[in-house]
């Protein structure tokens, strides 16, 4: 694949392949370490990554580490004459929405982009989980003024329990271009290739050079091309399943910082100077996830002035400690929803999201601080780098087990974990001990039983709990139970960062 990097890591990953494997390993006891960690990051680090490989779309690589999932979707796009093979399923079904995607995309190079140098090992599997959604990004935005921007009917989809290796529902395409505009989309895949550019920068400089020409491209399309995909023609497509809300203004702002970072050319700066405001950059709608980038884009901003000192960008900094000042108990500004166990609380639906994308923005704003000695104050409380972290390590140590319930919410990690997640291909006997093809309908009858996933999707991390802390683990209830790539994705960065502060990586 062209994200592929260095020989060095995957000699060194193929011989550590005859001894334990990776997402096997034992936890770490690092005793010269002045700190002790109740968990062990690095584990959960190697899972989070290797989750990706399970959500796989296509002609699965022989590296491939998780083997009961096989070859899917060989003829996806086809009937539009293009070849959109590839890609990932975003959650428990066989569609692949390319809003989600391309947000997972945009929040695995983050991950990379700022935590990156400390992964050790893995950096090679996450460059590889993030090159498995750019070689479908390119092949989506292929034709200029053209995004292909789902593949699959996911009424018809979701009328069927069935393996990705089984799939005979409809493989529809659908696309936004002039006529039926999609700025959201559009602006989130430009982010995605900007900031995935940066991943390859230095070890793939032809591939870097090929994403971020394509997303200046994708870019331009969106800005001048305006209109919710929600609003559309694809509204009956795409809605209730990733209907944009929050508009298309805060993918504009977050693409355009996302285009600064990668090609540092005034012309984005310049874009976000004048549009800003009407954007959205002082919003004070405090959620972060697929559908609302605006505390992304506060927080990735602040950094361009806190660590290049563009003083332009001051005001990037009161925003982002706004967004900070409503999440920390204590403060005068907090508007965080807490469980009784301390779970951050957002949403009924997949609330898991909330946790790992505040958590994540959370640590790298703290890097940010730190790296220009400075504080947040909300109000006469003065709110230090550290204290973010240990807000953020509150969260990620509560879905890794340290909750009411004793569980960890990620599949694979510690001693009990949910047994009955919302995923077709989890759910079913797998192509290897059941070759004969399971029927749309007849899976329905093992999505319903109480029988526990005979495949683990190791290093999922699902919904979650309710405001409560409670979780029922019943296959059914798609809110808790199902997991979803962007769900993990900015939980890799976190995870890294958390490993490698306790000595682990």
């Amino acid at each position: 694949m062209a994200s592929s990097c260095t020989v060095a890591i995957a000699i060194v990953l193929f011989l550590l392949s005859f001894t334990t494997p990776l997402f096997l390993a034992k936890p770490l006891h690092h005793s010269h370490h002045p700190r002790f960690a109740s968990h062990n990051y690095r584990d959960a680090l190697v899972k989070s990554i290797l989750y990706f490989e399970g959500q796989r779309s296509g002609k699965l690589p022989s590296s491939q580490r998780i083997t009961w999932r096989k070859d899917s979707g060989l003829s996806d796009g086809k009937s539009m004459g293009v070849d959109l093979v590839g890609g990932y399923y975003d959650a428990g079904d066989n569609v692949k929405f390319g809003f989600p995607m391309a947000f997972t995309t945009t929040m695995l190079s983050w991950s990379v982009i700022e935590f990156g140098g400390l992964m050790k090992g893995e950096l090679n599997n996450a460059k590889e989980a993030i090159g498995w959604a750019t070689e479908y990004l390119l092949k989506a935005t292929a034709h200029p003024d053209t995004i292909y921007v789902q593949v699959g009917d996911a009424g018809k989809d979701h009328s069927c329990w069935e393996r990705p290796e089984d799939m005979d529902t409809p493989r529809s395409v659908f696309k936004i271009d002039k006529n039926t505009p999609g700025t959201e989309v559009a602006a989130e895949t430009a982010a995605a290739l900007a900031a995935a550019s940066l991943v390859f920068r230095k070890c793939n400089p032809s591939y870097s050079k090929l994403l971020l020409k394509r997303a200046i491209r994708v870019f331009a399309f969106a800005d001048k091309y305006r209109g919710s995909y929600s609003n559309s023609g694809l509204r009956k497509v795409v809605c209730p399943y990733y209907c944009s809300v929050s508009g298309y203004e805060d993918e504009l702002l977050w693409g355009a910082a996302w285009l600064h970072r990668a090609t540092r050319s005034p012309s984005y700066l310049n874009y976000i100077q004048r549009n800003g405001q009407t954007l959205g950059a002082a919003e004070t709608d405090n959620t972060f996830g697929w559908d609302n980038k605006h505390v992304g884009a506060r927080i990735l901003l602040s950094k361009a002035f806190l660590v290049q000192k563009l003083q332009t960008l001051h005001d990037y900094k009161s925003h982002a400690d706004n967004y900070i000042c409503s999440l920390i108990p204590g403060t005068p500004a907090s508007q965080a929803q807490y469980t009784p166990g301390g779970l951050l609380f957002k949403m009924d639906d997949s609330n898991m999201q909330y946790v790992t994308s505040t958590s994540f923005l959370l640590v790298t704003y703290a890097k940010y601080l730190t790296s220009a000695r400075m504080v947040v104050k909300c109000g006469g409380v003065v709110i230090t780098p550290k204290k973010l972290r240990n807000v953020a390590k509150k969260q990620v140590d509560y879905l890794l087990g340290d909750n009411p319930l004793k569980m960890s919410y990620m599949v694979g990690y510690g001693a009990r974990y949910p047994q009955r997640i919302h995923h077709r291909g989890s759910s079913l006997p797998s192509v290897a001990t059941h070759p004969a093809k399971i029927q749309c309908r007849s899976g329905f009858s093992v999505m319903g039983s109480q029988a526990p996933n005979p495949n683990v999707l190791v290093g999922a991390v699902v919904g979650g709990p309710d405001e409560h802390d409670r979780f029922p683990d019943e296959r059914q209830d798609y809110e808790q139970s199902e997991p979803a790539t962007y769900i993990n994705a900015p939980l890799v960065g976190t995870l890294t960062y958390l490993a490698h502060s306790f000595g682990q990586l």
